[in-house]
């Protein structure tokens, strides 16, 4: 019993510091690969807790597409970061007043505090040979499955609209038509010439 502790103290230890090196490393590529060992550090966490369908979304979403394309974005566009942080006084009482708020909220969640205490429990029975993923599959695909086809339907129609607004056609760029393609006649399309021995055409 004494691995589950060891693990639990490795696990957080390399997370803290690689949250910490995430803020504190001058190279964005350097922070983006600290925040991929971050979340994989609390994918084991979440392991450990018993919450597997957690660290697997952590992995899958946040690692496996989030961050990395963050990582690939940094290193296509390279971007100019001594000239973004020329502007980092003027939004420094902004930045520091969502500090507040949120340093207010976390004494507030270790200090004990409840915020509501009438809040009704909305737990539904899970029987105890069920897995923590198979429980919530029964509990997404039954009780909430309408909020779930709905909340599919509108990501759908924002992936469209992004798509919709940032398609650009811009003159002199060769694009693919699928309908003159379809249409064309094959004795236009292809001609066949006799060249001779030794010459070009």
């Amino acid at each position: 019993m004494i691995l589950q502790p060891l693990f639990f103290y490795l696990f957080s230890i390399i997370t803290i510091a690689s949250a910490l090196m995430v803020i504190a490393a001058r190279n964005p590529v350097h922070s983006v690969l600290f925040l991929i060992l971050a979340f994989v550090n609390a994918a084991g966490l979440f392991v450990l807790l018993g919450a597997e369908f957690l660290a697997m979304i952590l992995i899958v979403v946040y690692v496996g597409a989030v961050a990395v394309l963050f990582l690939f974005v940094v290193m296509m566009l390279d971007v100019d970061f001594a000239e973004l942080r020329q502007g980092f006084l003027q939004y420094l009482p902004v930045g520091g007043l969502v500090g507040v708020i949120l340093m207010v909220e976390l004494i507030a969640v270790l200090g004990g505090l409840v915020v509501a205490p009438s809040v009704p429990s909305v737990a539904m029975p899970v029987a105890p040979d069920v897995s923590n993923t198979a429980a919530l599959g029964l509990v997404l695909y039954t009780r909430y499955l309408y909020f779930f086809q709905a909340a599919g339907m509108i990501l759908l129609v924002a992936m469209i609209g992004a798509i919709v607004l940032t398609l650009r056609h811009k003159e002199g760029v060769r694009r693919q038509d699928i309908s003159v393609q379809v249409a064309r006649n094959p004795r236009e399309a292809v001609q066949v010439v006799q060249v001779e021995t030794g010459r070009g055409i």
